[in-house]
């Protein structure tokens, strides 16, 4: 496997090798999800009603009961058990898939920089599985708002696939909107952008958080905006400031003598 990443003197990988490790992690990622699939397809009844859960807890504090999940279809008990074991096992193995991404990555890096890929897999997990306890803390409350837009008289009847559906979104939103640091201190990493941009960005960054929560919440409750976008900015401004350090470590060692698949400094 080392010749799938050997690079020449610039510092490149011919685009096929690209394709061929792109492919082997992809393989690896989809087998770890296999696995975790059927593992998670023997636990179905618990982590069923674990995704149910933040639904009951809205139902019991807005006191409705016009409220039901519903199945149309014979097929559909086993597509929805498919559906909540594929979600649990992607969860599940976010430390493999996320630690594949950036081993794609890195070869795109300095050689010192790829160093620094076990540091990104290690923050990424926390940070994608805090997103998505954040948004399973939030579900309760978001339920309870949307169901109050309910006519008088009327009963929501929903689809448990539809209900399923929503929940992994907000899994998937929160957890990925966590990433977003991880991505600027990759960027930084590859000499893309520098730190003083970055740091000139801060009002586009709590423009962008604000819209960004905005959008990913599916009320117009604005604490629960800030619940989302409060933390985004918090830990993407700790990011800015990972890159400001790593920036002024460097500088002094910028006029040493660089090896071959190494370039200086862009920012």
């Amino acid at each position: 496997m080392r010749a799938l990443r050997r690079r020449d003197r610039s510092g490149e990988m011919p685009l096929i090798h690209h394709l061929r490790e792109l492919r082997r992690r992809l393989t690896i990622a989809a087998v770890a999800w296999l696995i975790a699939t059927a593992v998670t397809w023997q636990f179905y009844d618990p982590i069923f009603r674990f995704l149910k859960r933040p639904l009951v807890t809205a139902l019991v504090h807005s006191h409705r009961h016009d409220v039901v999940l519903a199945m149309a279809g014979v097929a559909e008990p086993f597509t929805l058990q498919l559906q909540v074991v594929a979600i649990a096992a992607v969860i599940a193995v976010s430390p493999i898939w996320l630690f594949q991404l950036w081993g794609f990555i890195s070869p795109g890096l300095h050689r010192r920089e790829r160093l620094w890929t076990w540091v990104f897999v290690s923050v990424s997990v926390p940070l994608f599985l805090g997103g998505v306890v954040l948004a399973y803390m939030l579900l309760p409350q978001a339920l309870r708002l949307l169901f109050g837009f309910t006519p008088v008289g009327v009963s929501n009847i929903i689809p448990v696939a539809t209900y399923i559906t929503f929940v992994t979104r907000m899994f998937l939103v929160f957890g990925l909107a966590f990433l977003l640091p991880v991505v600027v201190v990759v960027i930084h990493s590859a000499g893309l952008i520098s730190a003083v941009t970055l740091r000139s960005w801060w009002r586009q960054i709590l423009v962008g958080a604000l819209l960004f929560a905005a959008v990913a919440t599916p009320t117009s409750d604005p604490i629960n905006m800030l619940l989302l976008a409060v933390p985004m900015m918090v830990i993407t401004f700790a990011a800015i400031g990972v890159c400001s350090l790593r920036e002024r470590r460097k500088r002094p060692s910028e006029s040493a003598v660089l090896s071959d698949d190494e370039a200086s400094h862009l920012s």
